[in-house]
């Protein structure tokens, strides 16, 4: 009996761990946009809008290595060749959005 609940409570531990965020926010962007006063406040954000661009241009383009797979090799992917196709362009496309949202915010955030 004792075993069994240890295997459970082992088995629960992980799948919690893994779906814990591994990278949360460093900080609480709502809050620090409402506190930026200072220049040097607003350079912080900015520089911080820019470190998570960089972040999805990098997420890009190892979708786009990713999709160059799909489409050269899609013979060894069978039927999912398309769902896979598909669904590596709209990352491509989420994370492009994402990253030039983000520079824009560095940019506003440079002119204040």
């Amino acid at each position: 009996m004792k075993t069994k609940l240890l295997i459970t409570l082992l088995f629960t531990l992980g799948l919690l761990a893994a779906c814990a965020e591994r990278n949360p926010h460093p900080m609480d962007m709502a809050q620090a946009v409402q506190n930026a006063q200072t220049k040097a406040d607003h350079e912080a954000l900015a520089e911080h809008y820019e470190e998570a661009a960089k972040e999805m241009q990098a997420k890009v383009d190892e979708h786009k290595k990713l999709l160059s797979q799909y489409e050269s090799k899609s013979y060894l992917y069978g039927k999912q060749a398309q769902d896979l196709k598909a669904h590596c362009q709209r990352l491509i496309d989420v994370y492009e959005n994402a990253a030039e949202e983000n520079l824009s915010m560095a940019k506003l955030h440079r002119q204040m």
